[in-house]
């Protein structure tokens, strides 16, 4: 079977398409025929070194495909075969053939082609983490979603909708059309102007019940500053490390000096919260 290779470190010229042995499904796994597989920032920066969770090169990444099962393993439901499907394979995704365990499954709906499917498990169940599970958004509330052109972004912007939030996003500006024909409630240029004054002016100086934020370093400072009371903090990534052009990991010291450090007493006394997500580490 092929698979997308990255042998060294390096831009995406260093990828190269290889030949590798079919791998069988063991117990409870099945095997599936990739027909569309994810590409997610994460995979970007495993690429790049910059993405601590990746296996060292060589290695094949990709979290999410959508393909149509082959074969069973022993103990796998027999009605798999042939069935259409989406899954989370934590790396390996970038190849013809891929075996994950049967619980990582789902039916791809016939309303669905393979390319949208397998843009959905990642970015869907990292919004879903952080909007519903972690961030409590409930109707009437109002989110931030930084980044909202982004996967998480819209998938994040979905969800709020669907709950029947409120939604301000941060996108550039030829994203904004898109987005308010998504359903955005207003979108900021964060590029052009200064994104916290235009929040609080939506949200007569109160601030929102959400912020998600995968940018990192101080912009996670500013993000606490747009929260209300009763409000809370996502954070799901450092984005922002691509900025620098240190070697290696060396890009993330910048990010760990200017990060703040949210004190449980802070919390209390302002009746905010922050948490984290990380949908890799949730497997």
């Amino acid at each position: 079977m092929k698979q997308i290779l990255i042998p060294r470190y390096g831009n995406p010229d260093v990828m190269q398409v290889v030949e590798a042995p079919l791998s069988e499904p063991g117990p409870h796994q099945v095997r599936i025929h990739v027909k569309a597989a994810g590409v997610n920032f994460a995979d970007i920066l495993a690429r790049k070194g910059l993405y601590p969770d990746a296996p060292r090169p060589p290695c094949v990444v990709g979290y999410e495909v959508a393909g149509i099962v082959d074969k069973t393993g022993e103990g796998a439901a027999g009605d798999w075969v042939g069935q259409r499907v989406i899954a989370l394979t934590r790396f390996q995704g970038y190849s013809e053939y891929v075996v994950v365990h049967e619980k990582q499954l789902a039916p791809l709906p016939e309303s669905l082609d393979f390319p949208q499917g397998a843009a959905i498990p990642v970015n869907y169940l990292t919004a879903y983490q952080l909007v519903v599970v972690m961030g409590g958004l409930k109707a009437g509330e109002t989110i931030l979603i930084h980044n909202a052109g982004g996967g998480v972004g819209l998938a994040a912007l979905d969800i709020a909708r669907h709950i029947g939030a409120r939604v301000i996003g941060t996108a550039s500006s030829r994203k904004h059309d898109f987005l308010l024909s998504r359903g955005m409630t207003a979108v900021i240029d964060y590029r052009q102007e200064d994104w916290l004054p235009r929040v609080l002016q939506f949200t007569d100086g109160k601030g929102v019940e959400l912020v998600i934020d995968p940018i990192g370093g101080a912009h996670f400072r500013k993000s606490y500053r747009a929260l209300r009371a009763t409000g809370r903090l996502g954070v799901f990534g450092v984005s922002s490390a691509t900025r620098f052009r240190l070697p290696g990991k060396l890009r993330f010291l910048p990010l760990l000096f200017q990060s703040p450090i949210f004190h449980p007493l802070l919390l209390m006394n302002s009746n905010k919260g922050v948490f984290g997500v990380n949908l890799g580490h949730l497997w």
